[in-house]
């Protein structure tokens, strides 16, 4: 058995209810549901919540809140990954046949049923812990500076400022979408980033982190731009 479990929780700050304002005409989460419920990976799409607000929207578009996420797991310091392992023995006690966890960011409009798909694939063909979504950057990180005390600049990597930049290496970062796990790897909490999890490689006009009013203007603008519906 595969699951998805959709972290959502309730508060917060920056962007108020934004798990379940609207974006382009529907609430936020029914974007991760429904594309859960198009790439036909999963027997079962959880919500793991602590809002009965969010609780009733996510049963409104077909997924599951069979259970309400404890305090301890909902404050602004609790990390994504111990709320999937909350969530990964919840679904072990009803069916100990689970196999792999996916765990899908409620802010990610631009999410694809294909590429939660790879992902599925990769982490069963790498034989590793994860399969997770990244982008890479626009920008070679060897050219990245900082700014000193003394208000002056100096490069991060001052060895690599006579390389072309076609030369330098390619860097990529967390897409912010999904995250492939199995079972083992929730419920030890092993970390995402290591050399035991595998990339799916997102293009990088698929992506946006929504964490400012001003990221969700811009994510509404290309997600209109893209024809996405």
């Amino acid at each position: 058995m595969k699951a998805a479990v959709i972290p959502a929780r309730g508060g917060s700050k920056r962007i108020p209810g934004k798990n379940i304002k609207e974006f382009c005409g529907k609430p936020m989460i029914a974007r991760s549901i429904e594309a859960a419920k198009a790439s036909g990976c999963f027997d079962r799409i959880i919500v793991s919540t602590d809002d009965d607000a969010i609780a009733e929207i996510a049963r409104r578009f077909g997924a599951e809140v069979p259970f309400m996420r404890p305090p301890e797991l909902s404050d602004d310091y609790t990390g994504t990954i111990p709320v999937i392992k909350h969530a990964t023995e919840f679904l072990i006690s009803e069916n100990p046949t689970l196999s792999d966890i996916c765990c899908i960011y409620a802010t990610a409009p631009f999410i694809q049923p294909d590429d939660l798909k790879t992902g599925a694939k990769l982490l069963v063909q790498s034989g590793g812990d994860y399969a997770f979504s990244v982008t890479s950057y626009a920008f070679p990180i060897q050219r990245a500076v900082r700014i000193t005390p003394e208000n002056r600049v100096e490069m991060f990597a001052p060895e690599a400022f006579n390389t072309r930049s076609q030369d330098l290496e390619d860097a990529y970062h967390d897409a912010g979408q999904f995250y492939w796990g199995t079972v083992e790897a929730w419920l030890c909490e092993k970390p995402v980033f290591s050399a035991d999890a595998t990339p799916v490689i997102l293009p990088r006009h698929r992506v946006q982190d929504i964490d400012t009013p001003e990221d969700w203007v811009a994510a509404e603008l290309m997600f209109k731009t893209m024809g996405l519906s």
